[in-house]
C-alpha cells in the first residue's frame, strides 16, 4: 500500500463516485474501470459538543397581591423574569476525512471486492453492505405561549372584570368566577348540573371549556411559568492536551452563546491524553510488520475529556481519538479469497476496526 498524492486521491474519487454523493453511503468495487483500486481517507476525529439549555419564562398576573387573600394560595409568581439554564449536555466523536491520510486500496486483477464509504468518503467497510446509520441530531423545543400573552386571558372574562374600577375589585370578582367554575364542574361530575350534556363528547368538551377559563383566570392570581429549549453544537477537534479552553458561553438572559460573547459566564473544556495508539505485536512480543499493498486502518489513542461551568463537572467522557494513535494495515489478499473472504467493519470517527470475519459463501 503506498500513500499517494491528495490531487490524484480527488481525481480518482470524483471518477469512482459522482453519481453515488447524494447518497448517505457510497459502494464503490474494484474492478477493471479503476485498475481494481479503491481509493479512501482515513480520519481526523472531531468531538461535537451538544448543548441543549432550557429557557424559563416568569410572568407574573396583575392579581398577585390579593392570590393569598381570595384563593388561598401564596406560592405565586410576583415579578417578571427570563432564565436559561444548561437541561443536557453532551458529547460525540464523528470523523472528517485527513487530506494527509488519503490511500489506495490495490486488489488483483479478476477480484470484484468492495468497499462502502461514508458520504464524506470515510470507509466504513470493506465486503460488507450492512452497515448502521449515525443517529439524529438533538432537536430544539418551542415552548407554549403563556395566557398572560397580549391579554390572551381577556376571551374567558366579562365585561365587568375587564372595566371594573379598582385592581382589587376586578381581583374579587375573578375570584368568584373561579369558584364557580369550581361548583358547575362538580356538578358536571355528580350529574347535579341543571342542564347536562347530551353524551360522553359533549361533557368532555364541557369540561375542557371550564378548564380553560379556570386556567386563564388562576394565570391573573398565580402568574405563568413556561419553558422552551435550544439546541447549540460545538465542535472541537483533538490535537494536544488542553488545560482551559473556553467552548462557549452561557448567559442568564440570552442562553448559549459564543465563546467572544462576554455576556455569558464560560463553560472550558480540558483534555488529558490518556493512551497512544501502538503498533500490535506478534506471538513472540514482536512487533507486526506491515504487509505488502496493506489495507491501511487507524489504531487510535484515547483522551479523557471534560467540559466544567463555574466549578462544576458538566460531562466527562472518554474517546477513542483517531490523531492520538498510529496507522497499521490488513492484507489485501484477505478480501479476494473467493471460498473465504474475509468482511471488515470500521469506526468512521476513528478508522479503526469495529468487525473482522470471514462472510459465508453460497
Amino acid at each position: 500500500m503506498n500513500r499517494i498524492k491528495c490531487i490524484l486521491a480527488v481525481a480518482l474519487i470524483a471518477m469512482c463516485s459522482a453519481a453515488m454523493m447524494a447518497q448517505t453511503t457510497q459502494k464503490l468495487t474494484a474492478g477493471k474501470h479503476n485498475e481494481y483500486g479503491l481509493i479512501y481517507s482515513l480520519p481526523v476525529t472531531h468531538v461535537r459538543i451538544t448543548v441543549e439549555a432550557e429557557k424559563t419564562v416568569l410572568k407574573a398576573g396583575p392579581f398577585y397581591n390579593y392570590a393569598k387573600k381570595y384563593l388561598g394560595v401564596d406560592n405565586v409568581v410576583i415579578a417578571d423574569s427570563v432564565k436559561w439554564q444548561i437541561k443536557s449536555i453532551d458529547m460525540d466523536t464523528y470523523g472528517v476525512p485527513d487530506a494527509d491520510n488519503r490511500y489506495l486500496m490495490q486488489f488483483k486483477s479478476g477480484s470484484a471486492p468492495f468497499v462502502v464509504l461514508s458520504e464524506n468518503g470515510l470507509p466504513l467497510a470493506i465486503n460488507e453492505e450492512n452497515v448502521v446509520p449515525p443517529l439524529p441530531h438533538k432537536q430544539a423545543k418551542k415552548g407554549e405561549p403563556s395566557r398572560l400573552d397580549d391579554n390572551n386571558y381577556a376571551k374567558s372574562l366579562p365585561g365587568e372584570l375587564l372595566a371594573g374600577e379598582s385592581v382589587s375589585k376586578r381581583a374579587e370578582i375573578a375570584a368568584r368566577m373561579i369558584y364557580k367554575i369550581r361548583e358547575s364542574r362538580t356538578n358536571y361530575a355528580t350529574g347535579e348540573a341543571d342542564q347536562m350534556p347530551p353524551d360522553g363528547e359533549a361533557m368532555r368538551l364541557a369540561l375542557d371549556h371550564l378548564d380553560n377559563q379556570e386556567a386563564d383566570l388562576m394565570a391573573l392570581f398565580c402568574g405563568t411559568r413556561t419553558t422552551e429549549t435550544a439546541v447549540a453544537e460545538f465542535d472541537f477537534v483533538p490535537s494536544d492536551n488542553v488545560e482551559k479552553d473556553v467552548i462557549f458561553r452561557l448567559s442568564d438572559s440570552q442562553g448559549v452563546v459564543d465563546k467572544t460573547n462576554l455576556s455569558g459566564a464560560p463553560v472550558t473544556l480540558a483534555l488529558k491524553v490518556v493512551q497512544r495508539g501502538k503498533l500490535p505485536k506478534d506471538e513472540k512480543g514482536e512487533e507486526k510488520k506491515l504487509p505488502k499493498g496493506a489495507v491501511m486502518y487507524r489504531i487510535p489513542g484515547q483522551a479523557e475529556l471534560t467540559l466544567s461551568y463555574e466549578g462544576e463537572v458538566l460531562c466527562r467522557r472518554t474517546f477513542d481519538v483517531a490523531q492520538f494513535g498510529i496507522d497499521f494495515g490488513l492484507d489485501p489478499n484477505l478480501f479476494i479469497d473467493k471460498k473465504a473472504p474475509t468482511f471488515v467493519k470500521f469506526h468512521p470517527e476513528t478508522g479503526s476496526i469495529k468487525e473482522l470475519g470471514v462472510k459465508e459463501v453460497q
